[in-house]
């Protein structure tokens, strides 16, 4: 599984240096580590929805560091 996170100016600047932190707690909690690549990316261009994350080509938008946490539980651990 590959998770991307926007750090391109808009982004960054709604918080994707947190986002990125709490999904790195997320996938290690979760013991995901082999299986969730994260990665950093610029502008994914959905700049007036940020922080915008891809997951094997779905995206995420207006992620951030508070809704994070229910969106990798819904949308990776498939719980809600």
């Amino acid at each position: 599984m590959e998770i991307r996170v926007c750090i391109g100016s808009s982004c960054h600047l709604r918080g994707s240096y947190e986002v990125i932190e709490k999904l790195k707690k997320l996938v290690a909690d979760n013991a995901l580590e082999g299986k969730v690549n994260l990665a950093a990316s610029f502008c994914l261009g959905k700049c007036g929805t940020g922080v915008t994350v891809t997951c094997d080509g779905e995206f995420w938008e207006g992620v951030t560091p508070e809704t994070v946490e229910a969106i990798f539980a819904e949308k990776v651990l498939h719980t809600k």
